[in-house]
């Protein structure tokens, strides 16, 4: 197309290309600003710079490796849960969900007398129809995913305390370590493996794995497309074929199968449970996906994005032993990144919108 003012072109000449935007060449710096995870890249060589300097030892080859186990465990339930922010809702029952997952394995192996295997099954079906739940009801009922996902989250805190106590006799459950098939499980859930010296947990592993997965999925597939298309807005994505309902509950149920792999991790790493581990970790997996460019109002964000944040968290939790400070002052440095981050997310989305 052209537009009607144009000049005349004459014989021979190829008339100027005008009003197509896609054919605007845009530099590399101008793409990468556009990118979600910019900020938290940024962010997170601050960080990395800065504990550098402060800390001595937070250079050294274990220390790194210290803040990858770290970063990994927090990082396996960031990656869908930045999903289902993109896709515009949150999960409170995320954090509870993990140890539900761990305690169903452990109590259904010790009680049945089974290989823990048949455990792990039990709780895959269990945490998978908890993600069920949490997606049917917000898409039935229309209540606001805070009050449902709230709701699954004190439900899940009783139910974890309540059955321990009336199976166990305890807050805890009992060792599994000698049971049939612990030894295989424990290899593929929480063992390590060596890199020369240094000692790897096999969740940074599955972290990259499913960082990997969930970024094909999103830029790659058309499930990708209606994860944006329904952040961005459910009721318009719903007028061009989205199946909303669907895609809410599949995100739902992404969380789920996450925490069933953290739970497993959990209780392999372990050996037991605590009934009231978990409570307040929902937040550490927003607060990572926030960090790593996700918005509050869903439609935008990456997987990848969620990575960075979870290892900005690492580095500032493990940052803060190796400098010696005290540790009283971790929560204070992660809510003081939490709004940085909101404000240069922000920052970031208006140049790439002005940019664009």
């Amino acid at each position: 197309m052209t537009s009607a003012s144009a000049a005349p072109v004459g014989p021979g000449k190829t008339p100027p290309v005008t009003g197509d935007e896609r054919l605007v060449h845009r530099s590399l710096a101008r793409r990468s600003l556009a990118r979600p995870e910019f900020g938290a890249i940024v962010g997170a060589l601050a960080v990395f710079v800065f504990f550098s300097v402060v800390a001595d030892s937070f250079l050294q080859t274990s220390s790194m490796s210290t803040v990858l186990n770290a970063s990994s465990t927090i990082g396996i339930m960031a990656v869908p849960v930045a999903l289902l922010m993109i896709g515009g809702e949150f999960d409170l029952s995320a954090g509870v969900m993990v140890t539900s997952a761990a305690l169903v394995t452990s109590m259904f192996s010790y009680q049945m007398t089974a290989n823990v295997w048949l455990g792990i099954t039990v709780s895959l079906l269990v945490t998978l129809a908890l993600g069920f739940f949490n997606g049917f009801m917000l898409t039935r009922t229309g209540l606001p995913s805070f009050i449902i996902t709230l709701g699954t989250f004190l439900m899940l805190t009783g139910l974890n305390l309540g059955f321990t106590r009336l199976i166990s006799d305890s807050v805890s459950t009992k060792s599994i370590a000698d049971m049939d098939g612990f030894s295989s499980a424990h290899d593929l859930f929480a063992s390590q493996f060596e890199i020369g010296s240094v000692k790897i947990q096999v969740t940074v592993l599955w972290w990259l794995g499913l960082v990997t997965l969930a970024t094909w999925v999103l830029l790659r597939t058309r499930a990708g497309n209606w994860i944006f298309a329904v952040g961005g807005g459910a009721d318009a994505a719903r007028a061009v074929g989205v199946p909303v309902a669907r895609t809410k509950i599949g995100l739902y149920m992404g969380v789920a199968l996450c925490a069933w792999i953290s739970g497993q991790h959990l209780l392999f790493n372990f050996d037991v449970v605590q009934s009231g581990e978990g409570v307040g970790n929902e937040f550490l997996y927003i607060i990572a996906a926030v960090i790593g460019g996700c918005l509050m109002t869903g439609g935008y964000g990456s997987a990848i994005g969620s990575a960075v944040g979870a290892f900005i968290f690492g580095m500032t939790s493990k940052g803060i032993v190796y400098a010696q400070w005290n540790p009283d002052w971790f929560k204070f440095f992660l809510g003081g990144m939490l709004l940085l981050a909101t404000l240069v997310n922000a920052w970031v989305r208006r140049r790439a919108e002005a940019s664009a």
